[in-house]
């Protein structure tokens, strides 16, 4: 099987499986993890924050960063098809009484008008109050595309002085870097918190990392052991995630490139409308539901993500080659013809 469902399905490789091996550990419930607080303290570093903490997943590391800034009863404001409003299972209204405005744009973008329209700080006793804007880069339903810095160099002059904050989501913020350049500290001072994944383009089998403030990620590892994500030797997953940081980020370009010839060889795909690893699909000229051509994709040895009734989602990743690609993109050509 070619494995395009997600770049989540990777497994670790011997090198990483080795350094993991070898993690130095000890009770991060204590803090006493050395391998942990590395990885936390370095991610902290390299997006300019004070500090970090590891969690397990990167919808528990953006549930931790809203709660730091949204009370129950006041609003966050986030795209229409950001991950924090359809992909936690409305966890943050569940656990922590947060409630959503959105905004809509084709391509998953930040739009600076729309949230100067909609934003509403101390809203008084009648309304509801916007407590925070979170921002997803790059933006996974809408296919990987990377949100232009100038656009969230405005968002920030936007919420200057008004109390409102800025939490990013993330979780493949690497991809952004590597597609654009941009410092990743430059991104990251940008926002009060920041959450990134390492368990997807990265390679890692499991974890996020959640940065800000001293205090707000104090009072997030107090709620994470509330909610039961307190763990004991964390450093042999760590360890993955540090190896990971030395080894796989500069590679996600070969992840972008191969991107652009998977979308080449389905030819109703436009190649330079991918921005780093991800290929949407729109199969409804075909007569086909998503779902039917990700199950015929499957009889034919190739597997996609359905994220709507006509809409597939290929994700390149560290497990898949250049050639799996050619031959996948050969295989749903076929498919949608």
């Amino acid at each position: 099987m070619i494995d395009l469902r997600s770049d989540t399905v990777t497994r670790p490789t011997p090198a990483m499986l080795a350094a993991m091996s070898m993690a130095d550990t000890g009770d991060d419930v204590y803090a006493e993890d050395p391998t942990v607080n590395a990885l936390e303290d370095r991610v902290a570093g390299v997006l300019g924050h004070e500090a970090g903490l590891f969690t397990v997943t990167g919808s528990l590391a953006n549930m931790l960063g809203v709660r730091s800034w949204v009370r129950p009863g006041e609003e966050l404001l986030c795209e229409a098809q950001a991950h924090v409003v359809r992909a936690e299972l409305g966890a943050h209204g569940v656990w922590h009484g947060v409630t959503t405005r959105t905004w809509s744009h084709p391509r998953g973008l930040l739009d600076v008008e729309a949230v100067r329209r909609m934003l509403s700080p101390q809203a008084g006793p009648y309304l509801v109050s916007t407590a925070a804007v979170s921002v997803e880069n790059t933006h996974n339903f809408a296919g990987g595309t990377v949100q232009p810095l100038n656009d969230l160099r405005a968002l920030r002059q936007l919420v200057q002085d008004t109390g409102v904050r800025l939490h990013l989501d993330g979780a493949r913020l690497w991809n952004a870097h590597v597609a654009t350049g941009v410092d990743l500290r430059t991104y990251g001072e940008l926002f009060d918190t920041v959450s990134v994944c390492l368990s997807k383009g990265l390679g890692a089998p499991v974890g996020s990392v959640l940065v800000g403030p001293r205090d707000a990620i104090a009072s997030a590892r107090q709620w994470r052991k509330r909610m039961g994500g307190g763990w004991r030797q964390a450093g042999v997953l760590a360890a993955a995630g540090l190896y990971a940081l030395d080894h796989h980020v500069e590679r996600l370009a070969e992840d972008h490139a191969n991107a652009r010839i998977l979308a080449a060889a389905i030819h109703s795909v436009d190649p330079h409308a991918v921005d780093t690893n991800m290929v949407l699909v729109d199969v409804a000229p075909s007569g086909m539901s998503a779902p039917e051509l990700a199950e015929r994709a499957r009889a034919d040895g190739v597997l996609v993500s359905a994220v709507s009734r006509h809409l597939v989602r290929l994700t390149t990743h560290l497990d898949v080659t250049a050639d799996d690609c050619r031959k996948a993109g050969e295989v749903l050509a076929r498919l949608l013809r």
